[in-house]
């Protein structure tokens, strides 16, 4: 559902949840707002965000270098713990936020790689179709040189660890 206009009635779940998803909202206070409306008083608002130090903060600091939605926070913002504990500060009793890594595992290589996300991974695809050819070349050797610096496999593949912040809230 929309995060900044969730389809349901107050306090209808006991637990709401998001995993890499609502960050992406423009409005992230009318997303914390939403999230605690729906989420029942005492249940559990757990969240995974992507951190702004982390690989894939690094990877939409690179895309934003050639294009940056205009007036839009970053959506890494929500995995920065001062920013989350401040979005959920209304009607929250009690928040954790935890650092944890993701492995990205990929049985090819960078230039591979970055081409798998170009067409599947909507703000790559969507920062690609904005650029013209040339452009569109520049992020693409960015991108390759980010996943190949950040690489610890060998041989023809690609790991990359990549931090988000756990967040694990109580509504009030």
């Amino acid at each position: 559902a929309d995060a900044e206009a969730l389809p349901f009635e107050d306090a209808s779940f006991d637990v709401v949840a998001s995993l890499i998803g609502a960050m992406f909202a423009p409005r992230p206070d009318r997303v914390a707002a939403e999230l605690t409306r729906v989420c029942r008083p005492g249940g559990t608002i757990a969240m995974a965000n992507w951190t702004p130090a982390g690989f894939v903060g690094q990877m939409f600091k690179t895309i934003a270098r050639h294009i940056a939605p205009p007036g839009m926070p970053s959506p890494v913002l929500w995995g920065d713990e001062p920013t989350v504990r401040e979005r959920l500060r209304n009607g929250i009793a009690q928040i954790e936020c935890t650092p944890r890594d993701y492995r990205f595992s990929y049985p090819f290589g960078p230039e591979a790689v970055v081409e798998f996300f170009r067409v599947n991974y909507g703000p790559a695809t969507r920062a690609f179709a904005a650029l013209e050819p040339a452009e569109q070349d520049v992020l693409r050797r960015e991108l390759t040189v980010l996943w190949a610096d950040h690489n610890v496999a060998t041989g023809d593949a690609t790991e990359v660890d990549a931090e988000y912040l756990e967040v694990v809230a109580i509504r009030g």
